[in-house]
């Protein structure tokens, strides 16, 4: 695994941003994967680890997350900025084509990569987001994004962690620890804080939360499609789901039992429905 890192344009100038690379075979495609909101690069070192044999694997941090630089005005951690950071980098890798796993923001961010035209995406696997956001999913991010909370130790984020992603499942204690450890950022006096920063969660904070409709972005992507789904998300519906399956990419539908917003892609059957659908 390598560590890179490129600078892109912005409203307020450059900022840099972090990736982390597994290089993979000569003349493997390129398979990108982007985190959640208020996640990092780290969350899919399991299935990078995993498909590393077959693809070249790219997980960068979207700035202000995890060692990507912040944005010097916080009103630019919106998709624009994403979906340009998204472009500089795959124009980094040189690469004629690109396929797609993305983790709730990051599935947004694919979403509207994909729906552009004469876009690199060949592949497209959408983790527990859709064009419709709930409301309900919404205000309860609003309630733990965007804090920055001092813990003493180590294990005083990650207990913090497993209340915030109690819905990712069953995870094992070994993956709650490294889940501590890729989130936690140091702090005077040696405590220590999550490695984000918090104006990430300054959108939420710009009054009552509605549901978010992107259907006419749907309606335009083309690419072969996976959409994820844990079986009690509160903010992928099971309608919305289904409608996904019926229109604009018509994509595969899976669903993950026990499981809420959103699937880790740390099992075994998560990330062999992954690779399932990329090789097939």
């Amino acid at each position: 695994m390598l560590e890179r890192h490129l600078s892109c344009l912005g409203p307020s100038g450059f900022h840099r941003i972090v990736y982390r690379e597994w290089p993979g075979p000569a003349g493997a495609r390129t398979l990108v994967c982007v985190h959640g909101l208020a996640r990092n690069a780290r969350d899919f070192d399991a299935i990078a680890e995993a498909l590393s044999s077959l693809y070249r694997v790219v997980c960068p941090d979207m700035p202000g997350r995890g060692k990507s630089e912040k944005l010097v005005n916080p009103t630019e951690y919106a998709y624009p900025t994403y979906v340009a950071d998204s472009a500089a980098l795959i124009a980094r890798l040189d690469v004629e084509s690109v396929d797609w796993v993305g983790t709730s923001m990051g599935g947004l961010i694919g979403i509207m990569l994909a729906a552009q035209p004469g876009n690199p995406i060949r592949k497209l696997v959408i983790n527990d987001i859709g064009p419709l956001l709930s409301k309900a999913g919404l205000e309860r991010i609003r309630g733990y994004v965007g804090l920055d909370p001092t813990f003493p130790r180590i294990d005083a984020l990650e207990a913090a962690l497993r209340s915030n992603y109690r819905t990712f499942g069953p995870l094992t204690d070994a993956q709650w620890r490294k889940m501590a450890r890729d989130s936690a950022w140091p702090k005077l006096g040696g405590k220590w804080g999550f490695s984000y920063d918090p104006r990430i969660g300054d959108a939420f904070k710009q009054g009552p939360l509605e549901d978010i409709d992107l259907w006419p972005i749907w309606d335009k992507v083309r690419c072969a499609t996976l959409t994820l789904r844990g079986a009690e998300s509160d903010l992928l519906s099971r309608a919305t789901a289904e409608e996904m399956s019926k229109r604009g990419p018509k994509s595969k539908l899976v669903e993950f039992s026990g499981i809420g917003h959103a699937p880790a892609l740390l099992s075994d059957d998560q990330i062999g429905a992954v690779r399932d659908f990329l090789l097939a």
